[in-house]
């Protein structure tokens, strides 16, 4: 991924090419750009001004530029019902982009300058058959494991194999092999209350990969607490410990910046088609070290939509990267100027 270095001219271009494509294709897409005031004689001039859909778009309309019937997968969101569950749709070129950027976002943040070694892939994740996070991490297992890797959760998530895991790990560390063990925060702080203090060493160049979870459950985590007792009970560097962020509305993922994964607050960044756009309530981009609403722009997402809103807070970093908040009730938006060290002092 480091050969591609795209230029704020270029990926504007991309774009906006994207944007067309889909102005032309893809019909609720279309009319909500309509609205706006966008259309083939009008686009917008930069990336920033791309109108996004909110994610709730996708539990409403069927946003796809083919034929859904076409479609080789479908990504669901959650939900408790079936008219909660938004959709996600992939026919074979779209699937295939989504493949080539989940591989190259992985080997270059995940593996690093060790990307050469075929880690074993243990998963704490759910194995469904429409979600993007289980797809993810099995086309990952597939693609750069040694073959022996395996799932260590049932299909809804609430059953953690401990015993089999502990196995797996003996296994690992008796072959050389070093290992990703991946999963959610809830599920890691269910197998460290099992654990119970239990130390699972793994050999070098072994690493954590975090898929999120903190919000939405009857308990909070605190995500330093949770890395320090991973860190002990596998006997990892803080450092290789990493946590992705994305979403079943994206086709690309973000992942903690290199830079931050030994301080208190990790930042967030993608790869060079994937850009995070931090908004205030009236969708015009914030100053650097100021909290707004979160979006991305997905030149990957060439089969839905180019640009999604979200409903996460996220503090801004610059010009591509962010700190990510989630739906937190005592983040302050655009208008009571929050900088970085008041953010890490409030949530240290």
């Amino acid at each position: 991924m480091s050969e591609i270095a795209l230029t704020e001219h270029e990926f504007n271009h991309l774009a906006r090419d994207v944007f067309a494509h889909q102005l032309r294709y893809n019909a609720p897409y279309s009319a909500f750009a309509r609205s706006l005031g966008f259309g083939e004689q009008r686009l917008p001039q930069t990336w920033h001004e791309i109108p996004a859909v909110p994610t709730t778009a996708f539990k409403d309309a069927t946003l796809a530029t083919f034929d859904v019937a076409e479609a080789r997968i479908v990504f669901e969101t959650s939900g408790t019902t079936a008219a909660e569950t938004g959709r996600h749709y992939f026919e074979e070129s779209s699937l295939a982009l989504y493949d080539a950027s989940l591989l190259a976002g992985f080997d270059h943040f995940m593996l690093d300058r060790e990307r050469e070694l075929p880690l074993r892939y243990l998963l704490l994740v759910p194995d469904r058959k429409n979600s993007s996070l289980g797809y993810m991490m099995r086309h990952v297992a597939e693609q750069r494991g040694d073959g022996k890797g395996a799932t260590f959760v049932d299909a809804q998530g609430d059953h953690l194999d401990v015993d089999s895991l502990i196995a797996a790990l003996a296994q690992a560390v008796e072959d050389h092999a070093a290992v990703c063990i991946a999963g959610t925060a809830f599920a890691f702080a269910a197998l460290l209350e099992q654990l119970d203090g239990k130390i699972l060493p793994t050999r070098p160049g072994s690493r954590i990969m975090e898929t999120g979870g903190f919000k939405g459950r009857t308990r909070v985590l605190e995500r330093t607490d949770l890395y320090a007792q991973l860190a002990r009970c596998f006997d990892l560097a803080p450092e290789h410990i990493v946590a992705e962020y994305s979403m079943t509305e994206l086709t690309s993922q973000y992942y903690d910046a290199p830079w931050s994964r030994t301080l208190g607050e990790r930042v967030k960044i993608g790869p060079q088609w994937l850009r995070p756009s931090i908004v205030d309530a009236s969708g015009n981009p914030v100053a650097d070290g100021e909290i707004g609403v979160l979006r991305h722009v997905d030149l990957a997402n060439r089969g839905s939509a180019v640009a999604i809103q979200t409903e996460d807070l996220a503090l801004r970093i610059g010009e591509a990267a962010f700190v990510l908040l989630g739906r937190d009730p005592d983040a302050r938006m655009r208008g009571c100027s929050l900088d970085v060290e008041d953010l890490l002092a409030r949530r240290s």
